[in-house]
């Protein structure tokens, strides 16, 4: 029996080409085992915006939840769409956009009655103008090389007054080991490194790319878009949530931030 590869982690730099192929890869190649092991988190048709759990239906990010009512919305990196099945619930009109065909799968499993498009999040297929809000629950933001590009995309798609949220892995767990236990509570390397963090195949050809960006240059991102950053919200652990997910877990969530969510505003 032939055992399988087990990619090398690294860090090294990686282009705008080659993070968008590998991460069309390995959400279709594990599309299913991330649904299967947190589809019962995320729920079906529920809008929650990192681990700890924050929903939009208490947070408001968007906008109070009777304001959403026939507003044009793009979901980006929706994978199986559940965030939009909560949006359109209250009377949005969303649009659910993924990289993975698989992911899109899922989305049509569960059931949709709303447009999925599968396209790359820097080269949105849309009018400009064709939404009043877009959002992004760690959705394309950490996986793409030249985040100014993806959210200028964003904003030309956006009507004026249009807001643009996204979360991310907080910029300083980067410092951290991704681990949920002790181990995970000492700094291990440089906040300030921004080399990606890569897995690669006995090739070198990236499976798996993630982009490390400090809060400072997260700010000057959406600034460079042309967004005015209106909230930085860091969601705190809250105490019923007992799971751990990946390096997310009720130990370091009660210490330190494992989720930024920026609110922008375009003018």
């Amino acid at each position: 029996m032939t055992q399988e590869y087990e990619p090398e982690a690294t860090r090294r730099e990686t282009g705008e080409a080659e993070s968008s192929r590998a991460s069309r890869g390995w959400w279709d190649r594990n599309a299913d085992e991330y649904q299967n092991e947190h589809g019962g988190f995320l729920g079906d048709d529920r809008f929650v915006w990192g681990p700890e759990g924050l929903d939009e239906a208490e947070a408001a990010l968007l906008g109070p939840a009777e304001s959403l009512k026939g507003r044009d919305v793009l979901e980006i990196g929706a994978g199986a769409a559940q965030c939009s099945r909560w949006l359109a619930a209250r009377g949005a009109r969303p649009v659910a956009l993924d990289l993975s065909h698989r992911q899109l799968q899922h989305a049509l499993r569960i059931g949709v009655d709303f447009p999925l498009v599968e396209a790359d999040a820097c080269a949105l297929p849309f009018a400009d103008g064709s939404f009043d809000l877009a959002c992004s629950a760690y959705g394309a933001v950490p996986f793409v090389a030249d985040p100014v590009r993806l959210m200028r995309e964003v904003r030309r798609v956006l009507r004026p007054g249009g807001r643009w949220v996204f979360s991310v892995t907080h910029p300083i767990r980067w410092a951290f080991p991704d681990e949920p236990g002790p181990e995970g509570l000492s700094v291990a390397a440089s906040y300030f490194d921004r080399t990606p963090y890569v897995e690669q195949d006995k090739t070198g050809r990236a499976v798996y790319v993630e982009h490390h960006r400090t809060v400072g240059d997260r700010v000057r991102d959406v600034v460079a878009a042309g967004f005015r950053l209106v909230d930085l919200v860091e969601p705190e652990w809250p105490a019923w949530n007992q799971q751990e997910w990946g390096g997310w877990s009720p130990l370091r969530g009660h210490l330190i931030p494992g989720t930024a969510i920026f609110v922008c505003e375009r003018d």
